[in-house]
């Protein structure tokens, strides 16, 4: 089974709009949720009805607006109260053992805020993981979300372990358009942060019956449009086969913020770079999920 997923709903009330108008016109089947936006239990209140029908995932959260755990999370956070804390220096600090322990408990704090915030909008109570700009796969946080799930006894069922297959984009290559330099590094940081994050915790993910699927969606982030999307499907197709894999999450991001009162309230760069700046990648990309899904009525 392929999941359509898209990231970030709940952020804000009309960009969530545009994220579920791709499942009631599209293809969409899941979708990751803000655990620190204060729109998030009307944004939830607003699919009440459908859902169990989608696969909602509790999208952590280091990037954008304020932490849960407020002033308690002063090592992450500007003059404003606002997050303010890159992938490169948490990174960092996940592997020089003088700086992790500065960090650790903070981080650990705020990530069992944001998973019990969202506990009770999880399907059949059990936790799908995964994180805001791929944060969760940094060591010394992905150490703290399988902290909190041990010490909370949490049931979970799924954890986006971002790892491109290469395989795909090879056998692609000259057909898909829009991969850029940039993604490419990010594929290869990911990939190896995934692989010591999977190898440390195998027994632990075995134990708690972790589901696997291929994943794409960092490789053409920014650009995930139907052409080059529709390429990579046929070829990701021959990998699952060849891999072992019986799904498949393709992860889009629809949720442009548009409306000036909502860009007003955006508090990373990067998110107004991504989802106002580039709105018009945001909504070709919610196009793709409509084509996918043959321009339904649900």
């Amino acid at each position: 089974m392929i999941e359509y997923h898209a990231d970030d709903y709940g952020m804000f009330k009309t960009q969530s709009k545009h994220i579920m108008d791709c499942y009631h016109e599209g293809a969409l089947n899941g979708i990751s949720i803000m655990p620190n936006s204060p729109y998030l239990d009307e944004c939830m209140a607003e699919i009440a009805d459908i859902r169990k029908k989608l696969a909602v995932t509790v999208h952590l959260n280091f990037v954008e607006g304020k932490p849960l755990t407020g002033s308690k999370a002063t090592r992450l956070i500007n003059r404003d109260g606002n997050f303010s804390i890159g992938f490169g220096k948490l990174l960092l600090v996940g592997f020089v053992p003088v700086l992790r322990c500065f960090y650790r408990k903070q981080i650990k704090r705020e990530v069992e805020a944001q998973l019990l915030k969202c506990q009770s909008y999880m399907n059949d109570d059990k936790f799908r993981i995964d994180g805001h700009m791929h944060y969760h796969m940094l060591p010394i946080v992905f150490d703290a979300v399988m902290q909190v799930v041990k010490e909370n006894n949490l049931q979970v069922s799924y954890i986006r372990f971002p790892r491109e297959e290469l395989e795909i984009y090879r056998r692609a290559s000259g057909k898909v358009k829009g991969i850029k330099p940039i993604n490419i590094v990010k594929v290869m940081v990911l990939n190896t942060l995934a692989s010591r994050n999977e190898r440390k915790y195998r027994e632990v993910l075995t134990r708690l019956d972790v589901k696997r699927k291929l994943f794409m969606g960092v490789m053409l982030s920014g650009h995930m449009f139907y052409d080059e999307v529709k390429e990579c499907i046929s070829h990701a197709a021959d990998i699952m086969a060849d891999r072992g894999f019986q799904d498949m999450e393709i992860l889009f991001h629809p949720g442009d913020v548009t409306e000036e009162n909502e860009v007003k309230e955006l508090t990373s760069k990067d998110d107004l770079d991504f989802l106002n700046i580039n709105s018009k990648n945001r909504q070709l990309e919610a196009e793709a999920l409509r084509k996918f899904g043959g321009n339904l009525r649900r």
